[in-house]
């Protein structure tokens, strides 16, 4: 199991990509792995045969077991590629143990021997609960033991431990005070099939996204805020410098690093939008740095990279930044520790062509502001002697969902005001020298 980040400390296998006795080339996609962080692919450290697979899909394990052996077509091992180990892995430790070390490379013996394994395991409970499973029953106070699991073989999922909170708060194991828990989500009836019609299971990136998503309209108390802004000027100085700092840079400049930088100024004159509340509902945590999460739209659904210390970034800083982490994650390198720490999310709903939308909060953040698209459009505009004329101008909406538990309307409305202010000015040049 690789080391998928700073804080990760274990993992779950959640699908193989090839099984025993298939070729595998070196740095080829292996198998899917699912942290408390991401789910992520997992490529083979080099090239040969895969001999054994020794922890088995849907099962978790600590960084550093032994995950498969890989080697030439002839050499022998005991388990004939049969997961045994991993059944190993689902023997539950004491309650509060950590878990059991897995067996070192230099000692195939201990995963060689099926029935020795199983003997391990008779009688004991089969299910170990993902990362992500046991932090939502951390937070929720949720006794794991007491929730029906609809995943694969009964296993618990995120989504059985948000019904269990909001269904049933008597199940916690030691409930903190608090607000009550929201009312039970009725069950979705299944769909007759017609013809030609198919049911499949979520992508597991899908699953994340739509745990999250419904963690955080669970859990925050979530308003949007709409402005509408003359990008005029922004457009006419991007328009006369994106060609010569393209060719003389390398740099493809674009409007979403003038919304993310007035963003980010905008957070440093407003740092309630830069804050977040702690699980206990009573805390909040004021961030010293701004650290922008920039949705990002991947072919396998929606991710939201970091660009961290952004209040260290000029426009162009922040435009080959922000090209760099979408690039690779839509490429797929991106690491496990990009994808977390955010503050504030930055999201370009404009990007297909909508005007604005009402943008679901990160789970742990308290703002998140959607871009919308740029339109040329006829506007009332005051000349410089006060007579009002019609001018065609490139117009954008901006809106901006917040938690109002901790932000009120007011600050809402002076954080989007600050950044209309900011961009309607348009005096970014010393930004983009």
């Amino acid at each position: 199991m690789p080391q998928l980040g700073e804080t990760v400390a274990e993992g779950t296998v959640t699908r193989w990509l090839k099984k025993v006795g298939d070729l595998v080339a070196d740095q080829e996609p292996l198998l899917e792995i699912s942290t408390d962080k991401v789910d992520t692919e997992v490529p083979s450290p080099a090239a040969g045969t895969l001999l054994e697979i020794v922890v088995g899909e849907d099962s978790t394990v600590s960084v550093g077991a032994v995950l498969a052996v890989i080697g030439s077509a002839g050499a022998a091992t005991g388990g004939g590629g049969t997961p045994a180990a991993a059944e190993a892995d689902d023997a539950p430790s004491a309650p509060g143990s950590p878990p059991s070390p897995a067996p070192a490379p230099e000692q195939p013996a201990a995963r060689t021997s099926g029935p020795a394994v199983a003997d391990r395991v008779e009688g004991a409970p089969r299910h170990v609960h993902s990362p992500r499973v046991r932090r939502l029953a951390r937070e929720h106070g949720i006794a794991l033991d007491a929730v029906a699991g609809t995943g694969p073989h009964g296993r618990v999922t995120p989504v059985d431990v948000e019904r269990a909170a909001a269904a049933a708060p008597g199940m916690a194991a030691a409930p903190a005070p608090g607000p009550a828990a929201a009312p039970a989500r009725p069950a979705t009836p299944s769909v007759p099939l017609g013809a030609g019609d198919r049911r499949e299971p979520m992508s597991r990136l899908r699953s994340v996204v739509a745990e999250r998503m419904m963690t955080s309209l669970h859990t925050s108390a979530q308003l949007t805020s709409v402005v509408e802004v003359d990008v005029t000027r922004v457009v006419e100085l991007r328009r006369e410098v994106a060609a010569d700092l393209r060719d003389r840079l390398g740099v493809r400049l674009t409007l979403t690093a003038f919304f993310a930088k007035a963003a980010v100024e905008a957070l440093r004159a407003h740092p309630v939008l830069n804050s977040s509340i702690e699980p206990d509902g009573a805390t909040v945590v004021t961030r010293a740095g701004v650290h922008l999460g920039v949705a990002v739209d991947t072919d396998k659904g929606l991710m939201v990279p970091v660009v961290r210390d952004a209040q260290d970034l000029n426009v162009l800083g922040l435009s080959r930044r922000i090209e760099d982490v979408a690039a690779r994650t839509r490429g797929g390198t991106i690491g496990p520790d990009e994808l977390a720490g955010g503050t504030f999310t930055l999201t370009n709903t404009g990007s297909r062509g909508a005007l604005w939308d009402t943008p679901i909060l990160v789970p742990g953040q308290v703002g998140i502001l959607g871009t919308g698209a740029v339109v040329e459009r006829p506007v009332v505009v005051r000349r410089p002697d006060g007579e009002r004329v019609i001018a065609i101008r490139s117009m954008a909406h901006l809106a901006l969902t917040y938690d109002h538990r901790l932000v009120d309307g007011a600050d809402a409305a002076r954080f989007l005001t600050t950044i209309k202010e900011r961009l309607e000015a348009g005096r970014f040049e010393t930004e983009i020298a």
